[in-house]
């Protein structure tokens, strides 16, 4: 009798940053003996920063999957205190083999309470939220902690990808994938880490985004006083 096939869903919300999930999608949905669904809380078409995504499944519906991957988003946390999107997210890591996340999704997973004492990662610029939930931050750009495998901000989507590829199909598998699509990363700048960004661009970016900060933390604070209430 054959194996039925990997199973692996994506859990995605509404606001979410695109590249999070559709990265990753783009390779794990090349998996052989795999099959990819793509659940909302609700079903139906999900906004994402100018792109509309239809067709999603109802994740109540969905019974089960190998793998569950949150990606991330600037409004990762709205979606942490979406008690029923929660409720989902917990019921299906519960039996999933690998429970994933790209960029802040890793905040998501903490609101579930799925990562106390595990290293974890995380966009830089949120990776200090990490601890609230009992987690531990790591820099990596793709960190595995037993079951659990995250991935940093946006882009360390498709390392994440290749590093599941490798660990469910083989290193083969991956290497031709990341043969397939061409991916040979040789950005224009070396801006795309706090470390090697010049100064006054991580300032700038540090000044759009502190608005947030203040935002986000209590949004965390609240998620985690939630998940003690209901445990």
């Amino acid at each position: 009798m054959s194996q039925p096939p990997f199973r692996i869903l994506f859990a995605v919300y509404p606001g979410m940053t695109q590249l999070d999930f559709t990265g990753p999608h783009q390779f794990l949905s090349r998996m052989p003996d795999s099959e990819t669904l793509v659940a909302s809380r609700d079903g139906g078409e999900v906004p994402s920063e100018g792109l509309v995504f239809a067709g999603t499944l109802r994740l109540g519906d969905v019974s089960g999957c190998d793998l569950l991957c949150v990606p991330g988003g600037l409004n990762a946390l709205d979606a942490a205190l979406d008690e029923q999107f929660i409720t989902e997210i917990r019921r299906l890591a519960g039996s999933a083999r690998y429970v994933t996340s790209i960029c802040t999704g890793s905040l998501i997973l903490g609101a579930a309470g799925l990562l106390r004492g595990r290293r974890a990662a995380c966009h830089w610029a949120w990776r200090h939220l990490l601890p609230i939930f009992s987690a531990i931050p790591d820099e990596g750009r793709v960190v595995r902690d037993g079951n659990v495998i995250t991935g940093g901000g946006v882009t360390a989507g498709i390392d994440f990808a290749l590093t599941v590829l490798a660990e469910v199909a083989g290193a083969e598998v991956a290497q031709k994938l990341q043969l397939g699509l061409e991916y040979a990363p040789a950005p224009p700048f070396d801006a795309g880490r706090p470390e090697t960004a010049s100064p006054t661009i991580l300032a700038c970016y540090r000044e759009g985004i502190a608005p947030l900060l203040v935002k986000r933390e209590a949004q965390a604070r609240e998620a985690v006083a939630r998940l003690s209430t209901n445990s």
